[in-house]
């Protein structure tokens, strides 16, 4: 039987096998699942080998063609030196400008008081009110007395002129002359002495009205109407105080007054502005007074517990705001630098000691770290007593890229030129040194 084109005979089992036999199981085996699949595996084998190697040889030509890091990038900022008016903040507290504290002078029993406590009074005026009665009769009585002595000076003085013209012709004895010019002396001195009695009995009677000696702000009375009160008495019976003007009485450091006047012997300030002697005040709110006072001298004893001296300062107070005690920050001026070096405060670093420093880029573009002494802060900004000069270009921005040593590109930075634009600086009133 013939099928397909294949004579199939039946087999015999002594034949060897036959070679169409081989090649019919060997296309069965090509064409199953499993042939095709490992196929297929060989081949995904050989292209990813095929692929790493490439990608292996592709990163060994690019590390080899790697260029160079680039250069770090910095914005610097070129010290130039500024106008800056220094001033010190220092703590204090207000003081009257005058304190007259209220006694009587004579004793006696008050009668009336006549000021409400707590208003405002002037020189001159009546406070209190003792009891004249007594004082009237004294005076009454040293007036009477007085009369008396001016009413037996005539009889006697011409007494004594008759015996003076008799004495001439022998009439009277120089004895009897002698005791009558002696009556006229004592009857004149015995009216000296009433009328000396009279001006103390006036004055005493003048005492019974307690005045006020000077305008200002009285306080309140220790003592109320009817009681009774002893002449020069250690308790007073009320206190008036002026607080127009005021003054603020400030401690200064004689650290802080030595290392001012150092520097004006070294011609780092100048104290010849038109406004020095003219302090601000800034009161326990923070809030600015807005009257300027004038400060009027430096006490010259040192205060040995605390090592300072005081400054006294006058400022007018005509709203009464000021009052004695309050506890406030006058704002002195020290002078003005010419040539002032402020570099902003993001610019200095510290070491693990505290000493500060920054970061400067030299004319060959590299990188050098250079110690600082601080003055004060300045705002935002650090016044630099020394370590910097003019023309100097201080890092501003990329200080984590620059290291001591290591070349830097400088490039521009707004924050620079703001910096490098700025006008005259006056200080505010920060005076912690560094």
């Amino acid at each position: 039987m013939q099928q397909n084109g294949t004579v199939n005979n039946p087999p015999n089992r002594h034949d060897p096998p036959r070679p169409q036999h081989k090649v019919s199981i060997a296309c069965r085996w090509a064409d199953s699942p499993i042939c095709r699949l490992t196929a297929i595996s060989v081949k995904l084998i050989v292209v990813l080998i095929s692929l790493a190697g490439s990608l292996f040889l592709s990163g060994c030509e690019e590390r080899k063609q790697a260029a160079p890091p680039p250069v770090p990038e910095v914005a610097v900022l070129t010290v130039q030196p500024q106008r800056v008016e220094l001033t010190t903040e220092l703590p204090g507290r207000t003081a009257a400008y005058l304190v007259a504290e209220i006694r009587p002078q004579v004793s006696g029993l008050i009668q009336k008081r006549l000021f409400k406590e707590g208003s405002d009074v002037k020189g001159g005026q009546i406070l209190y009110q003792i009891d004249p009665a007594p004082f009237q009769a004294t005076l009454d009585n040293a007036r009477a007395a007085l009369g008396k002595a001016e009413a037996n000076r005539p009889a006697i003085q011409l007494r004594m002129q008759r015996y003076k013209e008799l004495l001439a012709d022998k009439a009277v004895s120089q004895q009897d002359y002698d005791d009558a010019a002696a009556a006229l002396k004592q009857a004149e001195a015995e009216v000296e002495l009433w009328k000396a009695a009279v001006e103390t009995a006036r004055i005493s009677l003048g005492y019974t009205r307690v005045t006020a000696p000077i305008s200002g702000r009285i306080g309140r009375s220790s003592v109320t109407d009817g009681a009774l009160v002893t002449a020069h008495q250690t308790i007073a019976l009320a206190t008036i105080q002026q607080l127009d003007p005021i003054y603020a009485d400030v401690p200064q450091s004689t650290s802080e007054l030595l290392r001012l006047r150092r520097r004006l012997e070294e011609g780092q300030l100048d104290q010849n502005g038109r406004n020095q002697q003219k302090v601000k005040l800034i009161l326990q709110d923070d809030e600015v007074y807005p009257l300027e006072g004038t400060l009027q001298f430096r006490d010259i004893t040192v205060d040995p517990t605390t090592g300072s001296v005081i400054l006294r300062i006058v400022f007018p107070n005509p709203d009464g705001v000021l009052l004695p005690g309050m506890f406030v920050r006058a704002v002195v001026r020290e002078g003005i630098n010419e040539q002032a070096i402020l570099i902003p405060q993001q610019t200095v670093s510290r070491d693990p000691k505290g000493n500060p420093s920054v970061l400067v880029v030299d004319g060959e573009g590299k990188v050098q770290q250079r110690p600082l002494r601080l003055d004060r802060a300045i705002g935002d900004q650090w016044l630099v007593a020394s370590g910097l000069a003019a023309g100097e270009r201080v890092i501003l921005e990329g200080m984590q890229k620059a290291r001591p040593g290591s070349s830097v590109k400088v490039v521009s930075s707004d924050a620079g030129r703001k910096e490098a634009a700025a006008p005259d600086t006056t200080s505010q009133p920060a005076a912690k040194s560094n």
